[in-house]
């Protein structure tokens, strides 16, 4: 039986590798067509992270700095406190409408056309980490933006990886970053608030180490804004894979139905 992917966000690629099982056992000869379809969401190994320093002015800052205040704290959501150490608010409205105002720029960083996918705030505490790990394909692209932070809290890439070839490998490639021996040559790169990252965290490894120490005053407050390949939001979802492709088997795949 195939490993399963375990890292953080790595449900999709868990469909996609089981999707090419059944269809290599029921419909073969459609599965050239959905890795076709597919290569949409890999990235030029050339691509490097791009920086953009002051994207965000003084007040700007203050303007977000006010709205992230005003958010009410039930709308904190603390699923993610115990494994990144983070408090997260998804879809705040603000924060969607500064996302589309921004297509246009984050497409001329990513050189092809890309539309929202979704974000979210994330509010990170004195106990912030962040393991390897690579993003969900349907969200290709990530435009990160440090709003706040106690210190300077730098963040790693691999280069852009082959992705993704088989299940197995992807497992090791992750458990030999985890364990200290890959041989990739991860680029450690600093945000200063106002500051912003646009990277393919599809298809780059990324992670941080604990957050600096500086006892429970330690925080980082970051926005990520989630981009796809423009005309891509149905691809992007699992759920509509049978439909796509005309193979009804690839409903049976477990949590298909799920937004990813």
């Amino acid at each position: 039986m195939s490993q399963e992917l375990e890292w953080y966000d790595s449900i999709w690629l868990n469909r996609y590798f089981d999707a090419r099982d059944i269809l290599s056992k029921v419909a073969p000869s459609r599965l050239p067509d959905f890795e076709a379809a597919m290569a949409v969401f890999r990235t030029d190994p050339s691509f490097e992270v791009k920086s953009v320093r002051g994207f965000l002015d003084a007040r700007e800052l203050r303007d977000i700095r006010e709205t992230i205040a005003a958010i009410p704290r039930e709308k904190l959501e603390l699923h993610e406190v115990k494994a990144f150490g983070r408090l997260v608010v998804h879809r705040w409205p603000p924060f969607v409408e500064m996302q589309a105002r921004i297509v246009d720029f984050v497409s001329e960083l990513a050189g092809e056309r890309v539309e929202p996918c979704y974000n979210f705030l994330s509010l990170y505490s004195w106990r912030g980490v962040c393991e390897p790990h690579l993003d969900t394909p349907s969200a290709k692209w990530t435009f990160d933006l440090c709003i706040d932070q106690s210190a300077v809290w730098p963040i790693s890439f691999s280069p852009i990886i082959p992705w993704p070839e088989d299940r197995e490998a992807l497992v090791e490639d992750w458990r030999a970053i985890k364990d200290g021996r890959s041989d990739y040559a991860f680029q450690s790169l600093e945000l200063e608030p106002g500051d912003a990252l646009l990277f393919s965290g599809a298809n780059q490894w990324h992670m941080r180490d604990p957050i600096p120490a500086m006892g429970r005053r330690s925080f980082c407050d970051l926005l990520f804004f989630h981009y796809i390949p423009e005309g891509t939001a149905e691809l992007a979802q699992p759920r509509n894979w049978a439909r796509l492709f005309d193979v009804p088997e690839l409903d049976t795949i477990t949590g298909i139905e799920q937004q990813t």
